[in-house]
């Protein structure tokens, strides 16, 4: 069994910066993948950015790509999501995922999620 861990988050302005991490600990040798899901008030939770265990593969969501860069520490199983230029728009309660196939990320999905961490962008 997996777990995830997310750290950071909170508050800040309009063109602010935050920096995510989440831990994963458990049977870690099962992922292929980990990466960051959002659920923005009113909204369904979707896909933010995503990185092969390998780390040859990295994918985002088109509203964040320049602003936001994934990146992980294989030796101690966290994944990173630095996120720039943030928008009132990028509020929301981001959750960290993991799963066993690269392939169900890029199709849209997660098998594993954390509880979550809330952001807000806000004047």
């Amino acid at each position: 069994q997996v777990r995830l861990q997310e750290h950071g988050g909170g508050a800040v302005q309009p063109g602010g910066s935050l920096r995510l991490s989440c831990e994963a600990t458990g049977t870690t040798d099962s992922i292929d993948y980990l990466g960051w899901f959002r659920q923005r008030p009113g909204t369904e939770r979707g896909r933010v950015a995503g990185i092969s265990r390998n780390g040859r593969n990295t994918q985002y969501l088109e509203s964040v790509i320049g602003r936001f860069t994934i990146s992980q520490d294989t030796a101690k199983n966290t994944v990173f999501l630095q996120m720039t230029s943030l928008k009132p728009e990028d509020t929301a309660v981001y959750y960290c995922v993991a799963g066993p196939s690269w392939v169900e990320f890029l199709r849209g999905g997660a098998s594993i999620f954390g509880q979550g961490t809330q952001v807000t962008v806000s004047s």
